[in-house]
């Protein structure tokens, strides 16, 4: 149900790291964040976290927000880079500093090594988020430092970095809308660190993921956090930055991760990792979302083909489930022929147009004065197809008349064996005269096509297959395609016979 006034609408970010390409994961995330802001009426933020200088690639943003694109996951605000709001981090720091809710910390990073969370979408591996989680916590002698002590550090040129005093007793309490009450002592939290000692040349020191994710939620009015499972660990820190800063935290939402088949973390050893990956072997973008959407959330009952708009009117965190969802690359390539093949042929035709347009088949009149025998064309194809690929490759005869005849097709098909104690049939002889009783039709349709090649066959005491056979690798150049006589149909009469004149100096050399 959409909230009542404009005050009250969900605001969701997704907020990618340019470490690295846009992983399932993270597409999954960026998913179900935009899922529910379009189902709740909701605003969707794109924020780059882009303050890791030295691991972050900048040109790697444009392929991230392709990916996006890609998906079809529109942002309604954004992309808003962190590096752009530098000013804004340390002001927060000097009010926590102002407040004693943070201090200078002198030490070297290297003796903290491994204290900072990276951004939400980094790949952290499972056994380094186990091994943190038993780290023990030592409080930083810099913590109680007099006045005297800090200008003491300073005087000998050292920069400081500073922390967040975590409170000594207690406990720090959230709910999450997946997980549910969680509890963590204080005493498990160590003094992270806010802004690091490093800064830019002649800019302001950097901050830490922690810093910079609360203060860009609580500026960005950010009413739910939606990310993996593997921060659920970070989350009591940025509860405590929250509090400290005087705003009431987000609603947390922390899903499921996706493993692979092994269940282990999705990573290279389990094949592509990307969303662009998928994009560039030729996956509709909505099968994909389908697949993804059902990765760790269920819509109830049985029902898997989601459309997009189905998958907005039935999402909600309370179908995230709790459980890791494991990467199937076998149900994702049903998904998709499930797509090609159940799709409405219109909704299907933008995707074969984008695939032929990118090898250079595509020509205009098809989205124009020959819409209707694109449509029929691809309906025919696309039985037979698993990625967008096939429209372009196996498929190419039906869209250009440059395509070169499989080589093993053609021994199969096109060197003809004699009956016992007959010659061997002159398969030229028999498409010559095929094509001379193809182009003296009147009408040309399915079954016009269907009898002129019985007849031949009946006349030359030969099973009609073999001359079926013969013809579809002369006019697509492959041993299975469509319908032979639906084949025929949509190439017309013209390329028909061309195509098979054509094809006769091969023919008499196989033959």
């Amino acid at each position: 149900m959409a909230p009542s006034s404009p005050s009250q609408r969900p605001r969701v970010r997704f907020a990618p790291s340019p470490t690295g390409y846009l992983h399932v994961g993270g597409g999954r995330t960026a998913l179900f964040n935009w899922l529910f802001a379009r189902r709740q009426g909701g605003i969707f933020i794109l924020r780059v976290e882009d303050t890791d200088v030295d691991r972050n690639r900048p040109e790697l943003v444009e392929g991230i927000l392709n990916s996006l694109r890609w998906l079809g996951l529109d942002w309604d605000e954004g992309p808003v880079h962190q590096s752009q709001r530098l000013d804004l981090y340390p002001l927060a720091a000097e009010k926590l500093l102002a407040a004693g809710d943070a201090y200078f910390c002198f030490c070297s990073a290297e003796r903290y090594a491994g204290g900072d969370a990276a951004s939400e979408t980094a790949d952290i591996p499972a056994e380094a988020a186990a091994a943190a989680k038993e780290l023990r916590v030592t409080r930083c002698a810099c913590r109680g430092f007099s006045g005297s002590d800090r200008v003491r550090k300073q005087e000998e040129g050292i920069s400081p970095a500073i922390r967040f005093r975590v409170p000594e007793s207690g406990a720090t309490r959230f709910d999450d809308a997946v997980f549910g009450p969680r509890e963590l002592q204080n005493q498990e939290i160590d003094d992270f660190v806010l802004l690091r000692s490093s800064r830019l040349p002649g800019g302001p020191r950097l901050p830490t993921y922690h810093l910079a994710c609360v203060v860009d939620d609580i500026e960005m009015r950010i009413t739910h956090v939606i990310r993996g499972a593997d921060h659920l660990s970070n989350t009591p820190k940025q509860v405590l930055i929250y509090n400290a800063l005087g705003a009431a935290p987000p609603v947390f939402a922390h899903v499921p991760l996706i493993l692979g088949p092994d269940r282990t973390r999705l990573s290279k050893r389990h094949g592509a990792t990307s969303v662009g990956s998928y994009q560039d072997e030729g996956f509709l973008p909505e099968a994909f979302r389908n697949f993804l959407a059902l990765l760790g959330w269920s819509a109830g009952g049985d029902a898997e083909f989601l459309r997009t708009p189905d998958l907005i009117s039935r999402f909600s965190l309370s179908g995230v489930s709790r459980t890791n969802a494991v990467f199937d690359r076998a149900k994702l390539e049903w998904f998709n022929t499930d797509y090609l093949q159940n799709l409405p042929v219109d909704d299907l035709l933008p995707a074969v147009e984008a695939q032929l347009r990118s090898v250079g088949l595509w020509q205009e009149r098809w989205a124009s004065t020959d819409r209707a025998w694109f449509a029929r064309t691809v309906d025919l194809i696309r039985p037979r197809t698993r990625l967008l690929p096939d429209f372009s490759t196996w498929a190419r005869a039906f869209f250009s008349d440059d395509f070169a005849y499989d080589s093993a097709a053609r021994e199969k098909f096109w060197k003809l064996k004699p009956k016992p104690g007959e010659p061997a049939p002159h398969l030229a002889a028999l498409l010559s005269k095929l094509a001379d009783s193809y182009a003296a039709l009147s009408a040309w349709d399915h079954d016009a096509c269907d009898k002129v090649l019985r007849d031949l066959a009946a006349a030359e005491n030969l099973k009609a297959g073999v001359l079926i056979n013969a013809v579809r690798v002369a006019i697509t150049g492959q041993a299975v395609a469509p319908p032979l006589f639906d084949t025929m149909v949509v190439l017309g009469q013209m390329r028909v016979v061309h195509r098979l004149r054509q094809a006769l100096p091969a023919v008499r050399q196989i033959g």
